[in-house]
């Protein structure tokens, strides 16, 4: 079998083995078409090649190791000198059988025949065209086959396309072995001489740096434009890894450079700080010392330091792990060991404090106050961790910085929102190239004390992800029984954090790991009523937007009737943050105005709010009191507070169906089936005929289609609606409601009583009714909120109905 000797583009050469060997000339368009003339004999004697693929036209030098393959080239030396060359399949196999050689080869001539020094047999073959093995006639003392010629696909020499990809690989080619200082400059001149087209295909391809099988795949194309075509990409993923290899090479040396030059400056600069007096490293060891006898640290912590500083000390200052340590030792002189700032315990300065920067929110107010008694008598408590619940906009955030205040403490504040590295919360082990310590580290070195008001906004957004879980990380920060000891990878010690006060802010606590739910307070803080929103625009929204815009109270007055005006008709939500939009509306326009001189009126009015701002947005809020059997007022708990939504019911000639739409859940939807079944089993208490049940379909729609809604609440409502609807009796004015049904007619208990009080304030609700079972909730709000609101505590659906129902028919009633 033959050896390879082949040149690929990192050694491409024309010549022969020796000097002796004589310059094979390149192949002429005249050479080929000679070639492709001559006539293919029947037989041939077959060379199986290890570790290359002969193309047509090509010369290359063979090696001959193998007794049959040395026969074989002495006896085609003698005779006609035409052999048949393919490649073997796997070029491990020795002695290779018909089964392990690919069929499709090339026919060769022998050029020159070489004895080597050492013994081997060494011919330089040149490609003619392709053939095919037809049938096997010998095996010993080498391989002889019948063959047939295997006919080339070629396009027209006038092909735009065919030339367009032949120059792409020349110039290629060319720009290879310019790129690649291992190819000999001779070669360019090679590749600019090759006259035919099939010869530059097949002689870049025989000089690919391929393994076997993808240049026997290039051989085994037909189709030479196809063939050129492939050529073309192998050569660009060749010209990619080059200057990529160049890149990187270029790179390293760089970087080799800069590594010497900085080496010569580090002796330059620590010679030029010692004749100037500078810090040098053992000066910066001494230091630290001095630094750390000053610290408040246990006997722990101290030693844990002293080790370290030592380990610093054997240290090359020099090698890239000396800054890391450095910084590691900063950062245990920079933490706050021990150090508390005093707390205050005025209660009355607490109070006024609180009151000052927030107006309602009294249960939190009192907690916090709660907190500070008790911290005052015993001196000695684990702070809190509490968690502050409620939709946007409500103060949950700015609440914490009042707290502060109130304490007397350093305020800290950490977004957790959308955080997916557990890392952030522990920190990276200090080994990690980069590595810092966690967040909460950070803010406690920041803040300077071991006692700061900690405030962890937006907990419920906390991210999972493959780089861990941070709500399972904050289980031990936010532990009172684990948090005296909380580990930092980076810091590698336990950091008390039990006298770190935690407030934590939420809008959805579903979406918080019950195991971290369960290691806080939950304080819910929800919306606030019209008159609060007016007294908040008042005191805090619009003084705060009239400095932030260079402006002061004589440049714009706005009185409470339109502040309330702005609160009922731009603004539906449960906080205050687009009400502070809405304001600075006003403000800016009124900046506007004196900026450039334009007369306005500094005391504003309603047209002036509607000149700025719009017509009103937000009056699809106010209750509907219509004459329209079957539309009745529910309450509702959405994520920004809460909100009144409208059930409308109407009757269709049909069979009986019941259709239901308004983009509701499945709960929701089970509700109106429970309603519908229960008027059905009571029609003669309500005065009904139960075949009028069989005569008209029935179709119930809650508009706002865009919007999801789901849950039990609306029960009751779809109850009246139906009622109403099949009575053609109006439901009486003013009135809304909420609670779930049963099918054996009782009336459930709901959640978010509050939020819909605060909902039904806002669309001037008089009347409202709930299951007895939340009465409780009604008693924990508080009074100012249930003014002008009449509530109607029920059991079961009769009472519902006797309330709501009044026994005046609709104009126009149906006659079912």
């Amino acid at each position: 079998m033959g050896d390879s000797k082949f040149s690929n583009f990192d050694n491409m050469s024309l010549q022969g083995i020796d000097d002796e060997a004589e310059l094979i000339p390149l192949l002429t368009a005249e050479d080929e078409e000679q070639m492709n003339g001559e006539t293919l004999p029947e037989t041939l004697p077959i060379l199986p090649l290890r570790n290359t693929v002969l193309f047509p036209g090509v010369v290359i030098p063979i090696t001959a190791g193998r007794d049959s393959s040395i026969q074989l080239i002495k006896d085609a030396n003698n005779g006609n000198k035409v052999i048949g060359v393919v490649s073997q399949k796997d070029e491990e196999i020795e002695n290779p059988e018909i089964k392990d050689i690919n069929t499709l080869g090339t026919v060769a001539r022998i050029l020159r025949v070489l004895q080597m020094p050492d013994g081997n047999t060494t011919v330089i073959i040149q490609g003619k065209k392709r053939f095919e093995i037809a049938e096997v006639l010998t095996q010993k003392p080498y391989f002889t086959a019948t063959v047939r010629e295997t006919a080339e696909l070629r396009p027209d020499h006038n092909d735009g396309e065919f030339l367009a990809i032949i120059e792409s690989i020349k110039d290629l080619a060319l720009k290879i072995i310019k790129d690649n200082p291992n190819i000999p400059s001779e070669a360019s001149f090679a590749i600019k001489n090759i006259q035919s087209d099939s010869f530059l295909i097949n002689f870049v391809s025989s000089n690919l740096n391929l393994d076997v099988k993808a240049k026997q795949d290039l051989l085994e194309i037909g189709d030479l434009q196809e063939r050129a075509l492939t050529t073309l990409k192998y050569m660009n993923v060749e010209m990619q890894k080059l200057e990529l290899k160049n890149d990187i090479q270029s790179k390293v040396r760089s970087d080799l450079d800069q590594q010497q030059r900085e080496y010569f400056l580090h002796q330059q600069m620590k010679t030029i700080q010692e004749e100037l007096g500078g810090v040098s490293a053992d000066d910066e060891l001494e230091e630290m010392r001095a630094k750390a006898k000053k610290k408040k640290w246990g006997k722990k912590v101290k030693e844990h330091f002293t080790k370290e500083l030592a380990k610093m000390q054997r240290m090359n200052p020099q090698v890239a792990e000396y800054s890391i340590q450095r910084n590691y030792l900063d950062l245990f002189l920079d933490l706050p060991w021990n150090e508390f700032s005093k707390d205050k315990f005025d209660l009355k300065r607490a109070e006024r404090i609180l009151d000052r920067d927030h107006y309602g929110l009294e249960d939190v107010k009192r907690r916090i106050i709660e907190y500070l008694a008790v911290l005052k008598l015993r001196n000695d408590m684990k702070s809190p961790i509490l968690c502050l619940y409620g939709p946007p906009g409500v103060g949950k955030t700015s609440l914490g910085k009042s707290v502060a205040e109130a304490l007397g403490r350093e305020y800290v504040r950490i977004s957790l929102g959308g955080l997916r590295d557990e890392a952030e919360i522990r920190g990276h082990r200090k080994t990690y190239i980069g590595a810092m310590p966690g967040r909460i580290i950070q803010s406690l070195k920041k803040a300077g004390t071991s006692n700061p008001v900690f405030i962890l906004d937006e907990i419920d957004k906390l991210s999972n992800s493959h780089q861990g879980d941070p709500s399972s990380a904050m289980l031990e920060v936010l532990d009172p029984e684990q948090n005296s000891e909380f580990y930092d990878n980076f810091l590698e010690m336990g950091y008390d954090l039990s006298k770190v006060m935690f407030i934590a802010t939420a809008n959805n606590l579903d979406t918080i790991q019950p195991a971290l739910r369960d290691r806080m307070e939950i304080i819910n803080v929800t919306g606030y009523t019209i008159e609060e929103k007016v007294e908040i625009a008042k005191k805090h929204l619009l003084p705060k937007q009239l400095r932030e815009h260079g402006l002061d109270a004589s440049h714009l007055k706005i009185g409470k009737p339109q502040l309330e005006k702005i609160v009922e008709g731009y603004t539906r939500e449960s906080g205050v943050r687009a009400l502070e939009k809405q304001l600075a509306k006003m403000v800016r326009y009124a900046a506007k105005s004196i900026a450039i001189e334009e007369a306005y009126d500094i005391k504003v009015s309603n047209e002036d709010i509607v000149k700025v701002l719009g017509a009103p947005k937000m009056e699809r809020d106010k209750y509907e009191n219509n004459e329209v059997a079957g539309v009745v007022t529910g309450l509702a708990w959405t994520s920004v507070g809460g909100d009144i939504l409208f059930i409308e019911s109407i009757l269709s000639k049909g069979k009986g169906n019941l259709s239901i739409t308004g983009n509701l859940g499945k709960v929701m939807k089970e509700s109106a089936t429970i309603a519908m079944e229960f008027i059905k089993s009571n029609a003669e208490r309500f005065g009904l005929d139960p075949e009028i049940f069989e005569k008209y379909n029935v179709h119930i729609h809650v508009p706002e289609g865009a919007t999801p809604k789901d849950g039990p609440s609306a029960g009751i409502t779809m109850l009246t609606s139906l009622v109403s609807l099949f009575t053609q009796r109006r439901v009486k004015k003013s009135l809304a409601m909420t609670g779930e049904i049963t099918l054996r007619g009782k009336v459930l208990p709901v959640g978010g009583i509050k939020e819909k009080i605060l909902a039904a304030k806002r669309a001037r609700i008089k009347e409202i009714i709930l299951c007895a079972d939340n009465e409780r909730d009604i008693k924990e709000i508080k009074e100012d909120y249930l003014k002008g609101l009449t509530f109607h505590y029920v059991k079961d659906m009769q009472e519902v109905i006797d309330i709501a129902v009044t026994n005046r028919k609709v104009k126009n009633a149906k006659k079912l």
